[in-house]
């Protein structure tokens, strides 16, 4: 049976992912539209849908030039882990028609349709089908089918008719590099079928061997694989049972069942688990959920099981549940840990309780604080959900910081040196030691208005009276302050 390969081209794949979100009106009027991205220093055009074409822009373009070209131009930044998110979607779509389908670069696909073309009234009738729903969806496409991938390649990007030969298309459909194509230009070589009349020993002699390499591809002299992609692994397991059960020890006796097979398929993955869904369906046909965020990402059924405990306890099981269905809806990557005979730490405890209050008040409600590359004290750390963030041990030091902070209190004193009897918040305080001063001048490059006076000379001093407060004091405009209390 004869090869047969067609190549899918989707020359505005990341314009036309935005726009048929429907996130902007221009889907609808057809205004220019481009996706940018910011290169060598500036923003330049990254992809731009056909209306902004016809205004002669183009890829690379410099966007403020682009604008004076076209004041109405709309623009969006460029998000390319959402287009190869989306390159994916289409490929598995594209198994509709053939279950060998591979990606090409990041705006094409490759479809082996060796055998399967019968199966919708012939090849000519497949490709039809294909352009009729991927311009329903709102795509740009080209695609040609041929007996190699190379051949197929050089029709969708270089063809304007759907044939098998392609001696008369340019050089450049063979997939070189721009040097290669502009030196076979200048020697007169402009077309494959020029390339193919020469020897091939002058070829590899003064182009090397990626021309020919390229035209064996192309002409099928030399097979090219297409590598499909790989089935995405699915993380869920299921559980029939012969009789209704109803009692909550008997569903947490077959959700242990559940949760050891799917930490199975975690584990060979090396993936871990960050959000489970546990589903319930009773005999009434009737079925009920229970979530469970977790705080890390987990593969241990023992300590996941206790976590379930809460929400299967609210569970109305009518008149029994003969069915359950366990779902890891997120993972993550979570490798093998090597423990030594030195390993002390087991954070474990920590993201079990986190993950147990978590599910009660919401784990973007419990919070942590770590270190923040800044010497200014307020800039000094900051505040991120504790189940999407590791504790950092880098808190490091020169000098001591109050456990409190607030914003500065002004206190009636003069001098540069600390006073010896001062008020704050109605209370009379008498300084017993001081220790300092240690000067801290501003991060001119961030706006921020409590520090435009200038730099501040901060003091540690403990009160008679037990306080032990942090103050400072600004040279440039004479006045003491409170900034914090230690512990």
């Amino acid at each position: 049976m004869r090869k047969r390969v067609v190549s899918m081209w989707f020359p505005r794949l990341p314009s036309d992912r935005v726009l048929r979100a429907g996130l902007l009106h221009t889907a609808n009027d057809n205004r220019p539209f481009a996706l940018i991205h910011h290169e060598k220093n500036t923003d330049r055009i990254y992809c731009l849908n056909d209306a902004a074409e016809t205004q002669c822009l183009h890829r690379g373009m410099v966007l403020s030039d682009a604008r004076a070209y076209c004041p109405d131009l709309q623009s969006q930044p460029a998000d390319r882990i959402a287009d190869a998110k989306f390159l994916h979607t289409l490929a598995r779509w594209s198994k509709r028609y053939c279950p060998w389908v591979g990606l090409d670069g990041t705006d094409g696909l490759m479809l082996n349709i060796t055998g399967s073309a019968h199966l919708f009234g012939g090849e000519a009738a497949m490709l039809d089908d294909m352009r009729h729903r991927l311009a329903r969806a709102g795509l740009s496409s080209h695609i040609a089918a041929a007996n190699t991938r190379g051949a197929a390649w050089a029709l969708t990007h270089y063809g304007h008719k759907a044939h098998d030969d392609i001696r008369a298309l340019p050089v450049a459909a063979l997939r070189i590099d721009a040097k290669t194509d502009t030196a076979l230009q200048r020697l007169g070589l402009r077309k494959i079928s020029d390339l193919l009349a020469l020897p091939r020993a002058t070829i590899v002699r003064r182009f090397g061997p990626d021309v020919v390499l390229r035209l064996d591809q192309a002409m099928g002299a030399q097979d090219e694989v297409i590598s499909p992609l790989g089935e995405t692994p699915h993380y869920g397991v299921r559980l029939t049972l012969p009789d209704p059960i109803g009692l909550i020890e008997d569903v947490m006796m077959a959700t242990d069942r559940l949760l050891a097979r799917l930490c199975d398929k975690l584990k060979d993955q090396e993936m871990g688990a960050r959000q489970l869904q546990l589903t319930l369906r009773r005999v009434d046909q009737g079925a009920q959920q229970v979530e469970l965020r977790l705080a890390a990402p987990m593969r241990d059924a023992a300590r996941i099981l206790p976590l379930f405990a809460r929400g299967v306890d609210t569970v109305d099981a009518g008149y029994g549940i003969d069915q359950m269905r366990l779902e890891a809806t997120q993972v993550e990557r979570l490798l093998n840990a090597q423990f030594t005979s030195t390993t002390t730490s087991n954070p474990d405890d920590l993201n079990d309780l986190i993950t147990r209050l978590g599910n009660r008040i919401g784990l973007d409600n419990i919070h942590r604080f770590l270190p923040a590359d800044s010497h200014i004290p307020e800039r000094s750390f900051q505040t991120v959900p504790a189940a999407y963030s590791t504790a950092s041990g880098s808190w490091a030091s020169l000098r001591p910081r109050p456990l409190r902070l607030f914003a500065p209190e002004p206190i009636a004193a003069g001098g540069s040196k600390p006073p010896q009897k001062f008020r704050w918040r109605r209370m009379s305080l008498t300084t017993g030691r001081a220790t300092g001063p240690e000067r801290i001048a501003p991060e001119w490059w961030l706006p921020d208005d409590n520090w435009r006076s200038g730099v501040r000379d901060y003091w540690t001093v403990d009160t008679r009276e037990g306080r032990r407060l942090w103050l400072f004091y600004t040279p440039q405009d004479p006045g003491w302050f409170v900034h914090g209390e230690f512990a």
